[in-house]
């Protein structure tokens, strides 16, 4: 699959035949993985995983902006980004496969 997008779907098939698990009790664990990490950044809270990377949410200021169509000028309000910052070992394995 190398160069395509990997869905929820996919990872739920690749965690299901190492394991062994069945594909609905695989999908059941990764949903509420990915529902976890999601709480935990909407209640402000930054996870590490140790060896992948940190999961956290940056503030963004607000700016002026165009509508690219029109070329008026547009307010676009500030808010909160999820950033996901990878860690020294999962940066080393991809730069050296």
């Amino acid at each position: 699959m190398k160069g395509s997008n990997i869905t929820k779907r996919d990872l739920v098939s690749e965690i299901s035949s190492r394991t062994g698990l069945p594909q609905v009790e695989t999908k059941k664990v990764v949903e509420c993985f990915l529902d976890s990490v999601a709480r935990s950044l909407i209640e402000g809270n930054n996870i590490e995983i140790r060896g992948f990377g940190r999961f956290k949410i940056r503030q963004r200021n607000g700016y002026k902006a165009r509508n690219p169509r029109t070329g008026e000028p547009i307010e676009v309000g500030a808010g909160k980004k999820p950033v996901f910052e990878p860690s020294k070992e999962l940066k080393k394995v991809l730069n050296n496969p």
